[in-house]
Order: C-alpha cells, then sequence, then structure tokens
C-alpha cells in the first residue's frame, strides 16, 4: 500500500467506518483495496475525474487527498451508498471539489464538469457496457476510460473496439480468490481485435504475465469440469453451447501452450 500516503496528512479523524475491503482491512479514504489502489494507478495525474458507481468515494476522496487529482464527480444510483458518499467527501472537507450526484449512470456528468476520465469499477462487464452505451451523449471522447468488470470482460472489449476505443493498458490481479481485470481505453478511431484478443485481452495477450497465466490455468479447469458436466448430464445440453465452452477450452489450450 502508499505508506507515505496514509503519514503526510494526519487522518481527518481516528474512527474507521465500517467498512471491510477485499482484504478484510478497515478500508478509509488513505487506504484503498488492492484493486481499487490498482484502478488509481490508471487515473492520469492531474485529471477531472468522474467515477461512476462510486459507492463511498472512496476513490475520488482518496486521489484528491493524495493531490493526484484536480477535481472529481462521485456518481451513484442508489440513495445509500450516494449518502455514504456524501459523508466521506464531508468529513474530508472536499465538497469544493468533489461533487457528489445522485444519477443514473454517465447521468451523473455535466458538460461544466470538464472530465477527463471516467472510472467504473466493481460491476459486471455488460452492466459496464450498457452504462457507457446509454450514456454516450454524456462522453466527448476525449476521456480516458479506466474500467474495472468484475467478468465478462469480452462484451465489455467488444463494444470500446465497435466504438473506437483503443485498449492502451490492461491488468489482472488477484485479491480475496478473485481474479480482477483493469482495462484503459482512449477513443483513437477504428480499431480491430481479433475473437480471441477480445476474450483474453489484446495486451495481456502478449505480455502473458504470471497473474494472467494463473487466471487462465484456473478458467482451463472449469471450462474442462463444465464440459465433464455436460457429458454427463441427463438431459442434453444444447449442441451450440457444448461447441462455444469446448471452443473456448481449446483457446485457451492454445493460449498456455
Amino acid at each position: 500500500m502508499h505508506g507515505n500516503a496514509r503519514h503526510n496528512r494526519a487522518p481527518i479523524r481516528p474512527q474507521v467506518p465500517d467498512v471491510r475491503g477485499e482484504k478484510g482491512q478497515p478500508l478509509n479514504e488513505q487506504t484503498l483495496s488492492m484493486r481499487l489502489e490498482r484502478v488509481a494507478g490508471h487515473v492520469p495525474a492531474g485529471a477531472r475525474l468522474a467515477d461512476i458507481g462510486s459507492d463511498h468515494g472512496y476513490l475520488p476522496v482518496a486521489l484528491m487527498r493524495r493531490g493526484a487529482i484536480t477535481a472529481a464527480v462521485a456518481g451513484e444510483v442508489a440513495l445509500t451508498p450516494f449518502r455514504a458518499a456524501e459523508r466521506t467527501v464531508h468529513e474530508n472537507g472536499l465538497e469544493q471539489q468533489i461533487t457528489v450526484r445522485l444519477a443514473d449512470g454517465l447521468a451523473a456528468i455535466e458538460p461544466g464538469d470538464g472530465i477527463t476520465a471516467i472510472s467504473i469499477c466493481g460491476m459486471g462487464g455488460e452492466t459496464i457496457r450498457d452504462i457507457l452505451d446509454s450514456g454516450k451523449a454524456h462522453l466527448s471522447g476525449q476521456e480516458r476510460l479506466i474500467l474495472q468488470p468484475n467478468g465478462g470482460e469480452q462484451p465489455l472489449r467488444q463494444w470500446l473496439m465497435e466504438n473506437g476505443y483503443r485498449i492502451l493498458c490492461e491488468d489482472v490481479l488477484r485479491e480475496n480468490h478473485f481474479d480482477y481485470e483493469i482495462i484503459v481505453a482512449e477513443r483513437a478511431g477504428p480499431v480491430t481485435y481479433t475473437a480471441e484478443e477480445l476474450y483474453f485481452g489484446p495486451l495481456q495477450m502478449q505480455a502473458r504475465s504470471p497473474a494472467f497465466l494463473a487466471k487462465w490455468q484456473r478458467m482451463l479447469r472449469q471450462k474442462q469440469k463444465t464440459l465433464t458436466s455436460f457429458a454427463r448430464a441427463r438431459q442434453a445440453v444444447p449442441e451450440e453451447k457444448v461447441q462455444d465452452v469446448a471452443r473456448q477450452a481449446r483457446w485457451i489450450t492454445e493460449l498456455l501452450a
């Protein structure tokens, strides 16, 4: 963790909110979970950040306290996390720099915000895709997208490709028995990815990091188990479904070869 970030300013309040991070450590504005810490690292210095589905607002507050961003909008569609984000911002005296808005998806962004980066973390890839798609009117096309899907990366990459976003950076990490992926993209004109690149991630396929290979070794075992259970199933599994899983298993086998 960024120990220095914790010591350069005294905590605003001694008590720690009763929220547990992925590792069970108490989370507050200074200490982010490993997953959010990794996301924070992809936010450009001096950005004006829109954090959509901000939950407690920890990401924008931590970045603001570190002097890493100049302004932020924390968007939340549900009332309870919206109130929690408001509280975090207020307790850190950041109301001037961070605006908390109750809004659906990208509707939290207003033209006057001058947003240069958008983070959407901790939801399924299809959900993130739908948020981007239904909120297209709120995108200038100049923003960096920092996306952390919990699964469903393939349809999200498909959307990025179809909408002219190039993937600049990809990251995979394991925390609390779960593999998380981070996808950073910017609109850069037409880009084409192969079916395998959409499935695995074009940059991850090249980099082949230990975390990436370990994830796909686990995934291969899962696919093989699925195929075995299909073969044993009393009712016939639709051929299309069997072929789909078999194809994925073949791709993973080739990737790991």
